[in-house]
């Protein structure tokens, strides 16, 4: 997990890898999240000079996705309190009713509340403030996401601040909207907001002019 040391009567205390996860992914990051809230701390020596021999393939099954998706949901459910649904929208997963099975959580809970761990809002604001939290989406798909206050998103969403989204925008000139980079949008003055109803017309704030068919709009512009 790319430890090269850790203080072991800390990790035993803080309950060390979580024996709920399945197969592989996600451990790295509970376990990282966990050190952090409940009195810890990961320190990077720059100095310091490490191997990592990786196989050339994981030898546990072919498609690791499910187990991937599966442990980032359990570790999401224990640790990250409101700010849990990211995990579904970074692995594209219905907020209900995913029918994923994480397992039993209580004893990893009573452990948190145990250890009197902080909320994950103090790892956000003090740990890792360059986080964009997104929890202003409204509604998601396999490329789009739509922003409470109009913005659509599409080819993906960035993690950090310092980066910067490609949002739909129409100018009102050509014949068809285009993508720009959002803040490149802001400051040539086009138009970025969008007023959606589901069931009616997604039309743009500024231009007034309206999407065609949203499905095949959306998989043409993914294709481009």
């Amino acid at each position: 997990m790319g430890i090269l040391v850790a203080d072991r009567k800390f990790l035993g205390e803080i309950g060390g890898l979580d024996g709920g996860m399945k197969v592989y992914g996600g451990e790295n990051v509970e376990l990282g999240v966990r050190i952090w809230l409940c009195g810890g701390s990961i320190e990077i020596i720059p100095c310091s000079k490490i191997a990592h021999i990786e196989r050339s393939h994981k030898p546990y099954m072919r498609d690791l996705s499910m187990s991937m998706k599966r442990n980032a949901l359990r570790a999401a459910e224990i640790w990250m309190d409101e700010y849990k649904h990211n995990v579904n929208l970074a692995w594209n997963i219905p907020l209900k009713d995913h029918g994923i099975d994480i397992g039993d959580v209580s004893e990893r809970k009573k452990l948190r509340e145990k250890l009197n761990c902080k909320p994950f809002k103090w790892y956000l604001d003090n740990v890792y403030p360059q986080l964009v939290t997104w929890e202003n989406l409204v509604a998601y798909g396999g490329h789009t996401y739509y922003h409470s206050t109009g913005e659509l998103y599409i080819g993906g969403i960035k993690s950090h601040k310092y980066n910067d989204n490609r949002c739909l925008a129409d100018s009102g000139e050509d014949s068809v909207p285009d993508l720009y980079n959002c803040k490149e949008a802001v400051q040539k003055g086009m138009g970025i907001l969008w007023s959606f109803t589901q069931g009616k017309e997604i039309k743009n704030r500024k231009t007034g002019r309206n999407l065609g068919p949203c499905n095949q709009f959306v998989e043409e512009m993914s294709t481009a």
